[in-house]
């Protein structure tokens, strides 16, 4: 995701970018180590479904003034 692909003119994604991840492919990251910070008041409940509560806290994150810094 974070590549160029202008014949789709997709920039790529920069640091403070905020995208929807699919629950399932989260939980891969986080059991990978690499899970993305997440916004809970943006995050679905039935992410619940998939993902567990304090999973989603560890990662949870304010949206600061500056969301560059979440990069």
């Amino acid at each position: 995701m974070s590549t160029p692909r202008p014949e789709y003119a997709f920039p790529g994604l920069r640091p403070g970018d905020r995208w929807c991840v699919v629950a399932v492919r989260w939980l891969q990251a986080y059991h990978a180590g690499v899970a993305a910070p997440v916004v809970l008041a943006s995050t679905h409940e039935r992410a619940l479904e998939v993902i567990p509560l304090d999973a989603l806290r560890a990662h949870a994150v304010d949206v600061p003034a500056d969301p560059r810094s979440l990069g």
